[in-house]
């Protein structure tokens, strides 16, 4: 079987009977959507969610900033801006 990242897991066919109780039974954890016993799709809070594409899109911009780091720079002083 696949690695699951989450602790908990329900079928596809269940999800469809209930909904509402399989997220309120996650108590704001994942869940991974199973289809015939593999994982086809996670279930994750909105918040967590928000949380991580905060994260993906602070890496994306630290990458931004690895790749620029070695371009030359224009000094600026503050009274011009």
């Amino acid at each position: 079987m696949e690695r699951l990242y989450a602790r908990a897991s329900v079928s596809i066919s269940d999800l469809k009977k209930n909904p509402s109780r399989i997220i309120h039974e996650a108590e704001g954890t994942p869940v991974a959507i199973l289809n015939h016993n593999k994982p086809s799709a996670y279930l994750v809070p909105a918040e967590a969610f928000e949380a991580l594409m905060e994260k993906l899109e602070d890496y994306e911009l630290s990458r931004i900033v690895k790749e620029r780091e070695s371009e030359p720079t224009v000094p600026v002083s503050l009274d011009d801006l």
